[in-house]
């Protein structure tokens, strides 16, 4: 049994970091409870209203979360909690439980065991065409990016780091989250971005027309 933490277009993943800043009384009461005890918070999407695929037990919620571990906490002068949530692995939602006299939600849930196997080397990337990708979007966009560290980092941390900090909206980013492994949320990461840049391109065409 987790607390769960509903986040729309939030996206946490097994061996990435997510800052959080928080403010609600509850969350506050549940990160609380978490730091006394296991540290660990169940970090899982409201379910898509365009998608009855991503419901599951608990119909507000989607169905597969990721699991993480409050590893930075520190706290603001106004009552916030600044934290870092580290990925430790996936889970499906088998149901929610009681909340007894707590403002936020439970789940039990079903790990995903193999998240917690090694790190994917990654092999069976295609990372060029993920960074022809990444780059596509940033020159569309007018970005930059410090291409040293891009090309430093490992296949495993490109295609996490770059799935969570894309823009896309909140089926996007689960569509991510349940791809069955690191090439195939690669090939997502890919095929989202190429979309996102065709439609932009029609867009900016029927304006010029």
């Amino acid at each position: 049994q987790v607390p769960g933490f509903p986040l729309s277009g939030a996206l946490l993943l097994p061996g990435a970091q997510l800052p959080l800043n928080i403010f609600e009384p509850r969350y506050l009461s549940m990160f609380d409870d978490a730091l006394s005890s296991d540290r660990l918070i169940g970090v899982i999407q409201p379910a898509l209203a365009e998608a009855e695929s991503c419901r599951g037990p608990v119909q507000d919620l989607c169905r597969i979360g990721c699991l993480g571990r409050i590893t930075s906490f520190g706290e603001t002068g106004d009552g916030r909690y600044v934290v870092t949530l580290g990925g430790v692995c996936r889970f499906r939602v088998v149901e929610e439980v009681g909340r007894g006299r707590k403002a936020y939600r439970k789940c039990r849930i079903s790990p995903f065991l193999g998240d917690l196997e090694a790190s994917q080397d990654g092999a069976d990337v295609d990372r060029k065409a993920l960074l022809d990708s990444f780059r596509a979007y940033l020159d569309a966009n007018n970005l930059e990016a410090d291409w040293n560290s891009v090309e430093r980092a490992s296949t495993e941390t490109l295609v996490n780091s770059l799935s969570m900090m894309s823009p896309y909206g909140p089926a996007e980013k689960q569509a991510l989250l349940e791809a069955d492994d690191l090439r195939i949320r690669a090939e997502t990461l890919i095929a989202i971005t190429e979309i996102a840049l065709a439609r932009d391109s029609d867009d900016i065409g029927h304006v010029l027309q």
